[in-house]
């Protein structure tokens, strides 16, 4: 699934990273306790996280992982957002809850597959 495409189903808007867009992305990772993030990610994919500390992305940038999508409506502080530049990191915020964005990906990978 195009990233774009990701942008899309959730309705989020690009904060930074916008040149990224154009890559696939299959693997999802969401959480708000980094520990489990650093536990459970196994290839890179998207964090998808309420956190909007910089430690989100330090975290991100550690696991070589393509971006955040931060949920709940939630922007990130200003040293968040540059430190996600500095590393081309894509962020992206959607108005949708976890729960809500993360059935979305679902059904729509499972779309993907079938294809």
């Amino acid at each position: 699934m195009k990233l774009e495409e990701v942008k899309e189903l959730l309705s989020a808007k690009v904060l930074c990273g916008e040149s990224l867009l154009d890559k696939d992305v299959d693997n999802f990772y969401a959480s708000d306790l980094m520990s489990d993030i650093l536990a459970t990610v196994k290839e890179p994919g998207i964090l998808i996280t309420a956190m909007t500390q910089p430690q989100v992305v330090r975290t991100t940038q550690m696991l070589d992982l393509i971006g955040i999508i931060f949920v709940n409506g939630k922007t990130p502080p200003e040293e968040t957002l540059k430190l996600a530049r500095a590393n081309e990191i894509l962020i992206l915020t959607t108005k949708y809850s976890m729960f809500e964005a993360c059935g979305k990906l679902y059904l729509a990978l499972n779309r993907c597959q079938e294809r």
